[in-house]
């Protein structure tokens, strides 16, 4: 007992600060990885290679030859397979990380101008919900959608209520895409949106929403969507819809998550800043 206790005593002696600073900053990647494919079929695709990972060991101490062949070819042919079945959530937790380290809001910071825009936004899309006039608005955010935008109608005109319903009448050569706004600006219009995979969708959601669920799935957009059929405005962001949405509470909800999202940046650079002066204070 005494010779255990000596051992993990020196054991312990041995790490470093930086021993844990290694440990913490891994433990917290995997963390921010396993949130990335939380609810997706990539999380059952882990469980089955972290079992596959517990059995080729076992099969191989217990002399299992065929299993242990089986297994280990299966995990080398398998790591090739999970980068071509799961490259679109590949693709996303890349663009997450991305957006996470290099910040480039695209909205102004200035509140007033803020509410000013969402205002005409949140106008439109009341009186489109009244006339049962389907849209579907997208808002940029951090993740570029060029190549959406490319597909579509330039436009890069000034965000009013007036020109928003305009793009949406029934029969007008724009009406049936996406309107994407940037820089508090209608920068295209008739733009076509990825539709979603997912399958555990509302049946009853047509292909406005799935198109904006698609969207917002590899993005950080923020989408608004006006059902023709019943007139109900809803919100997809990060892959999820909520429904059910007046213009206060649309008003409210936009507001918060875009001034959220613009805090968030400014309180990162200024931690950022100061661990800078910390280390130069130390050395």
């Amino acid at each position: 007992m005494n010779e255990l206790l000596s051992i993990l005593v020196k054991s312990l002696s041995n790490i470093s600060l930086w021993s844990i600073a290694d440990i913490l900053v891994v433990s917290y990647i995997f963390y921010k990885g396993y949130m990335l494919i939380k609810e997706t079929r990539a999380e059952q695709l882990l469980k089955g290679i972290i079992l596959l990972i517990v059995l080729i060991p076992i099969s191989y101490l217990l002399k299992l030859d065929m299993l242990y062949f089986i297994l280990n070819k299966t995990l080398t042919i398998g790591v090739l397979s999970i980068i071509i079945i799961f490259q679109p959530e590949i693709r996303r937790a890349l663009e997450h990380l991305g957006r996470s380290a290099f910040d480039d809001v695209h909205y102004q910071n200035d509140r007033e101008s803020l509410k000013k825009v969402i205002n005409e936004i949140t106008t439109a899309v009341e009186n489109l919900a009244e006339t049962k006039t389907g849209a579907l608005i997208v808002m940029e955010q951090k993740t570029g959608l060029k190549e959406v935008i490319s597909a579509g109608t330039l436009l890069d005109a000034n965000i009013t209520s007036n020109l928003l319903e305009n793009i949406f009448v029934v029969n007008t050569p724009l009406h049936d895409g996406a309107t994407i706004i940037r820089n508090n600006r209608i920068l295209a219009s008739g733009c076509v949106l990825p539709l979603t995979s997912n399958t555990n969708i509302n049946k009853k959601l047509g292909t406005r929403h799935r198109a904006a669920i698609g969207l917002s799935e590899v993005s950080d957009a923020i989408i608004i969507i006006v059902s023709e059929e019943t007139g109900i405005v809803s919100l997809a962001i990060n892959g999820k819809i909520t429904r059910g949405y007046d213009k206060e509470r649309l008003t409210k909800i936009l507001i918060r998550i875009i001034e959220g999202r613009s805090k968030k940046k400014v309180q990162t650079a200024g931690e950022r800043v100061k661990s800078w002066l910390r280390l130069r204070t130390q050395r």
